[in-house]
């Protein structure tokens, strides 16, 4: 199996070190529009919203701690 297509960290590892709460809100466009989708620490997408603000409101709600990729 390629070492690539497994992931380098499990899901306990990203607990351990603190990151199930952490998250990743990244802009991309979606049938011509811009959207920020939140995804877990592990890069599972949570979420979908309209824009940054809502997302980083929603990430605030939910006690996650936001980190921003551009």
């Amino acid at each position: 199996m390629d070492r690539l297509s497994q992931p380098l960290l499990t899901r306990e590892s990203f607990e351990v070190l603190g990151l199930d709460s952490l998250v990743y809100i990244r802009p991309v466009r979606v049938n011509g529009r811009r959207v920020h989708i939140i995804h877990a620490a592990d890069g599972t997408p949570l979420t979908m919203v309209p824009d940054r603000d809502v997302a980083w409101a929603t990430v605030r709600q939910n006690e996650l701690n936001p980190m921003s990729l551009h």
